[in-house]
């Protein structure tokens, strides 16, 4: 099976019609991988799997738009007749499962250990499932966050997650297919940088030797297509934005 990525949602910071938050299905060699799970993107998952065949879930980190429909899984996986054969690894930041727990007034998440085995992002942390595998990387951003590098058959998807401009992006993404990259942010504010501009993700995308680039996570003070234009300008290599709904093969 071919590398894939299905766009399940790009907004920022909140969910808006039609658009979910951050959320993508990566498929390889028979496995599936639900990354990042923001509000609204497990409806658009269940149009292109059952979650219950997840291999994996992966979360960059714990800003709610990126991982409050762990929420949504949990009532549709453990209530909902969704549930596993065994149970999903949850791959996040430390505090994860901590705070789904509380969401249910639980002191820990045991109670979920029949649907969602939790394990503990950490820089340079590696997970195979089939043939596909998935590398964490450390960026910057306001709390600790990863960006991931998916690799299969010789094909390599690199995602930013949400980050500023830091060493680490250009060689996450070195030689990557396809660069799934953040342009959150119009332009640059005084202080330290949490995410990027569009120019940001298409140097960044330059820097590491993408092949293509596919902006992401655009916020609100711009449009996903002003964003891929400018990106563009800047990568001088083809250029995108990610629409829910879309599968790209990398």
């Amino acid at each position: 099976m071919s590398l894939t990525l299905t766009v399940l949602g790009t907004a920022s910071p909140h969910p808006r019609p039609d658009r979910p938050c951050s959320g993508y299905l990566v498929r390889a060699g028979g496995a599936e991988v639900w990354v990042d799970a923001g509000p609204g993107s497990f409806a658009e998952l269940q149009r292109h799997t059952d979650p219950a065949r997840l291999s994996a879930v992966w979360i960059s980190h714990l800003h709610a738009d990126h991982n409050a429909d762990l929420l949504s899984a949990v009532y549709g996986l453990a209530y909902g007749g969704l549930t596993p054969a065994a149970p999903i690894p949850v791959y996040a930041p430390q505090g994860c499962a901590q705070r789904l727990a509380g969401f249910f007034g639980r002191p820990d998440a045991g109670f979920l250990s029949g649907i969602l085995d939790f394990r503990t992002l950490h820089d340079g942390h590696t997970a195979r499932h089939g043939d596909l595998v998935l590398t964490s990387r450390a960026v910057v951003h306001d709390v600790e966050a990863y960006g991931l590098r998916a690799e299969s058959g010789g094909r390599v998807l690199a995602y930013s997650g949400d980050t500023g401009p830091c060493d680490a992006l250009p060689r996450l993404a070195a030689g990557a297919d396809l660069f799934l990259c953040e342009a959150d942010i119009d332009t640059h504010h005084e202080g330290e940088q949490v995410h990027l501009t569009p120019e940001d993700a298409g140097a960044a995308a330059r820097q590491a030797g993408a092949g293509k680039l596919l902006v992401t996570h655009v916020g609100p003070t711009l449009t996903p297509e002003a964003a891929a234009s400018r990106a563009a300008g800047s990568f001088g290599g083809p250029t995108a934005f990610a629409r829910v709904g879309e599968t790209r093969t990398v």
